[in-house]
């Protein structure tokens, strides 16, 4: 008999969500048949059994909320050899908004963790640090993920107590030791009983109302944001861009442009101008490191562009825009959004981003204030140009003005240059011809 039991689920994801059990007891199913339909806060995914053999326990049902480790089903007759080949296997995501399945590939190697979907903002990527260590100098016992949230948190490892085997500290460790440092009003942010959700009252005493579960992914992005808004000092720059002449080429170029052609976005046009002042003023393509009191400087230049969909709000992102043409970022930019709607948007393509637009133009608005994606220090956002009567030299003109509001961490950027980049952005796109040279 071969118990299966939970794989690892990806960084800082330690539980998901039964959303269906795909095997029957007494079912014989091969290694990597799909045997549960998961979610966690960054995915929906299909878990493979990593072994052959015929169903002899089901430990879990549908609702039920899992954990790493945790035994889910037994199989007879099987090997107790498991899959550990490294594999690429085509994992099947369920699009519930158009009854189909659609699959995206990934590698694993006992079985695939979750689709590392990062809601409003992509993963930390990799950066060295020296270990802490302990008062003897030996490293602090704790994996690279407690470590990487520790740094996130600006946490001294060195203050916190273990309570896994042998001393080894755990998330919860770092989590507890920020609630109490923040109860104790000696933690960044506000204190944790001022962000506790007052009681609610009885809605239905008023009227008829109704309770939707929320899933796990927005519960995710709902926490994040949160986690965001109460660490990050931010400030919004306003701005306004005059894309009359931008807009003309871009309307002409769309009714000349062939089938095979793509559609050029203002967002799109934004990817180039916003990669042109990232070169320009590096800080704000860069990552706060507060525990070790460093700036990163990334000399990358990956854009994050928010896309609504039935499921949440989903980043995918543009790799080394730098290096690509508008005709190359706008094909990139569709298949993306694309994916990203029909939820095939792999863990790839949705991490390691430097910078992210987020465009509301086509919903309306005149303005607002997006919220940082962490571990970036700054988001720029869209809203829907409109037509004004503008001062050119001597002569009042109707011009088409675009509003852009740009929020950055105030700990990195400071506001002089906040608006000097802004500046550099909207210099490039009131200059079309200078956008698609310099961009």
């Amino acid at each position: 008999m071969v118990d299966i039991q939970v794989p690892n689920l990806g960084e800082n994801t330690t539980d998901a969500e039964v959303l269906t059990v795909l095997v029957k007891l007494g079912e014989q199913v091969v290694a990597e048949q799909p045997i549960l339909e998961l979610e966690t806060d960054k995915a929906t995914f299909e878990l493979p059994s990593p072994a052959g053999g015929t169903v002899s326990k089901i430990f879990v049902k549908e609702g039920d909320t899992i954990q790493e480790g945790q035994t889910i089903m037994s199989l007879n007759g099987a090997s107790s050899e498991r899959v550990t080949k490294p594999v690429t296997p085509v994992i099947p995501v369920v699009n519930r908004s158009v009854g189909s399945d659609v699959q995206a590939k990934r590698s694993v190697s006992v079985s695939p963790t979750e689709l590392d979907t990062k809601i409003v903002a992509p993963p930390t990527e990799p950066v060295r640090h020296a270990q802490p260590r302990d008062g003897t100098g030996f490293p602090l016992p704790a994996s690279p993920n407690v470590r990487r949230l520790a740094r996130e948190l600006g946490v001294d490892l060195s203050q916190v107590n273990g309570s896994g085997g042998g001393g080894r500290i755990t998330q919860e460790d770092v989590k507890a030791f920020v609630r109490s440092q923040q109860s104790a009003g000696q933690f960044g942010g506000r204190r944790e009983a001022d962000t506790k959700q007052l009681p609610l009252p009885d809605f239905s005493q008023w009227g008829p109302v109704e309770r939707q579960k929320l899933s796990k992914l927005a519960r995710s992005a709902a926490e994040r944001l949160a986690y965001a808004w109460r660490t990050i000092p931010h400030v919004t720059q306003h701005d306004l861009a005059d894309i009359t002449e931008l807009e003309s080429a871009r309307q002409l170029y769309q009714k000349s442009r062939q089938e095979a052609d793509p559609k050029i976005t203002m967002t799109a046009l934004a990817i180039k101008a916003v990669v042109t002042g990232l070169k320009k003023f590096p800080h704000v393509n860069a990552s706060l490191d507060a525990a070790s009191g460093e700036l990163i400087l990334k000399k990358y230049f990956h854009i994050g562009i928010a896309v609504d969909t039935e499921a949440g709000l989903l980043v995918p992102v543009v790799k080394d825009a730098d290096q690509k043409s508008l005709h190359d970022i706008a094909m990139e930019l569709d298949e993306l959004a694309r994916k990203a709607r029909v939820r095939t948007v792999t863990r790839d393509e949705m991490q390691g981003g430097t910078f992210t637009i987020t465009n509301l133009g086509g919903l309306g608005g005149s303005g607002f204030t997006p919220i940082i994606n962490p571990p970036e220090v700054a988001i720029l956002g869209l809203s829907r140009g409109r037509t004004e009567r503008v001062l050119v030299g001597a002569d009042w003109q109707s011009r088409l003005m675009l509003p852009l509001s740009l929020s950055y961490d105030h700990r990195v950027i400071n506001g002089a240059d906040a608006v000097r980049f802004l500046r550099a952005v909207i210099e490039l796109l009131e200059n079309p011809l200078r956008l698609m040279v310099v961009g």
